[in-house]
């Protein structure tokens, strides 16, 4: 039973060692064997995806010596989505409701750009601290204010993330729980209310695995 609401997010454990971040890997466990060999209707969708993320992000990125950065964008969308769909079914754990999973995600990857643009690109990155046509009395709270824009970039995806995967399933679980006491003709509003809850869940799942890429890729094309 649970003791609060959140808890149904709470990591479990089975013999001392916690079983549920397994459920990171989990998604290739459904791709069918035949897919990495055989050319399937399967892998030609999985390949269009991928093909028009590519040229999307390929264009937000516009620069010419960032070639095959896109991969790394594309693999993070398909790791975000999978597990963002495995929370969808019972009893699986979702990772990315939880910071620990998000800012990992994200923290590296904003740190590595920082890293970068700030070391190669050291004049545009100061250029871009005050923005184009500021009065020179506002450039110092200027600064001051894009550069906790900046900062707060990391958490910032994070918390989108865990907190649009919370929203959805607390929702699902107030009204699961509501099941036991109703009638039959509210459970069959019920059913057909968790039904449409769960499609909603579903486009949220491919939305915020999008937003999260999307915006990691903006934020790289800033430091060229």
């Amino acid at each position: 039973m649970m003791t609060n609401l959140f808890s149904s997010f709470d990591p479990t454990s089975n013999f001392n060692f916690s079983m549920n971040w397994i459920s990171i890997c989990l998604g290739l466990m459904f791709i069918p064997i035949s897919m990495w060999f055989i050319p399937s209707r399967l892998t030609l969708l999985w390949n269009k995806i991928n093909l028009t993320l590519h040229k999307e992000f390929k264009i937000l990125i516009s620069n010419k010596k960032s070639q095959g950065s896109t991969i790394i964008i594309i693999s993070l969308f398909s790791l975000i989505l999978f597990n963002n769909f495995l929370g969808l079914f019972p009893y699986i754990f979702t990772s990315t409701s939880h910071l620990i999973l998000s800012l990992t995600l994200s923290l590296p990857l904003w740190l590595s750009f920082m890293i970068y643009g700030w070391i190669n690109n050291t004049t545009h990155m100061l250029a871009h601290l005050v923005p184009q046509g500021t009065p020179s009395i506002l450039m110092p709270f200027m600064v001051c204010i894009e550069t906790i824009s900046n900062i707060i970039r990391p958490g910032t995806l994070a918390i989108r993330l865990t907190a649009n995967m919370i929203a959805g399933h607390l929702l699902m679980t107030l009204l699961g729980n509501t099941g036991p006491n109703l009638n039959v003709y509210m459970i069959n509003l019920l059913i057909i209310t968790q039904i449409l809850l769960l499609i909603l869940e579903s486009a949220v799942a491919i939305i915020q695995s999008y937003v999260f890429s999307v915006l990691m890729t903006l934020y790289s094309s800033e430091v060229n």
